[in-house]
């Protein structure tokens, strides 16, 4: 059985015609003036940053230079041992390069665990009080958006050069990151659990333990996996300013200009990196997964 396609007036389709060509032009001018608006700010704030192009440009090869410079000099001939003199140090950076997996380690599961505490209280379809969510937000806030680094010297300061420092800058600021994206998730779970334990008279706690987690467990998991890929590169970086790890190594070196340790500390830091990240996305992928069978 055939259907039978409405047919329209011409005045009628040269009437939707025109309407469509006015909504297309209004769309074109508010992406050009968007598009205005985007390179005016960018030009302002190079302005205002005392951006100078020219500079950048004259002086953009000295960058690829001091990578060349730290490059070890090996020839067929001693390769044995031009690579026992590059990699001097290698019991000692490894020991230094587990340090900053243990700084990683410990600060990202303190966060993990402070974050998994506040991120219930800053979703707001769990809790009723506005002040509640308002206050725990901005705690989160806080701890987010001061820098690693400048908890760490400020913990530094405190406590001594050594590793507490890191652990509690990256602990601090893990909770904020942590305690952000698991809010996101909670907020966006099913909602007729929590229903279901609300009315069997469930209590709070109940309702977050028995209508929320369970949601929302693997993709928590997985953002602590990637927050510890993120906090071994910021563990790294906290030995620049005295909290452990083999930051504080590679730093000296850079400053006493001992090129050929600074490649081999980066490429220890690169490949243990690469190695975390191999792992952690093969257990984020697994778990996300799992989570995408159960649904």
């Amino acid at each position: 059985m055939r259907t039978a396609v409405p047919e329209f007036p011409e005045a009628r389709l040269q009437e939707l015609a025109d309407r469509y060509a006015v909504a297309v032009a209004a769309k074109r001018r508010r992406l050009w003036l968007g598009t205005a608006v985007l390179i005016a700010a960018a030009l302002a704030a190079g302005w205002m940053g005392d951006v100078k192009l020219g500079m950048f440009a004259e002086n953009f090869w000295r960058f690829p230079a001091y990578f060349a410079s730290t490059a070890p000099k090996f020839s067929f001939s001693s390769a044995w041992v031009d690579l026992s003199e590059w990699l001097w140090g290698l019991p000692r950076w490894t020991r230094l390069l587990g340090d900053t997996l243990l700084i990683a380690y410990v600060g990202t599961l303190a966060g993990a665990i402070s974050g998994f505490a506040l991120c219930f209280l800053a979703s707001a379809n769990l809790v009723k009080s506005r002040a509640i969510v308002f206050v725990t937000r901005r705690v989160l806030e806080f701890c987010r958006t001061v820098p690693e680094i400048v908890f760490a010297l400020i913990f530094v300061l405190a406590f001594g050069l050594g590793a507490l420092p890191g652990v509690l800058a990256i602990a601090i600021h893990t909770t904020g990151a942590l305690g952000k994206q698991f809010a996101e998730v909670v907020e966006n779970i099913d909602i007729n659990p929590i229903e279901g334990v609300a009315a069997s008279g469930g209590s709070w706690i109940q309702i977050v333990r028995f209508g929320a987690v369970p949601q929302v467990l693997s993709n928590f998991v997985s953002y602590a996996l990637l927050r510890f890929e993120i906090n071994v590169r910021g563990a790294a970086v906290m030995g620049f300013v005295g909290a452990g790890g083999i930051g504080q190594d590679l730093i000296e070196a850079v400053r006493k200009f001992y090129f050929t340790d600074v490649s081999a500390i980066l490429l220890l830091i690169i490949v243990t990196v690469m190695l975390i990240d191999f792992v952690t996305e093969r257990v984020r992928h697994r778990l996300l997964g799992l989570e995408g069978a159960r649904k």
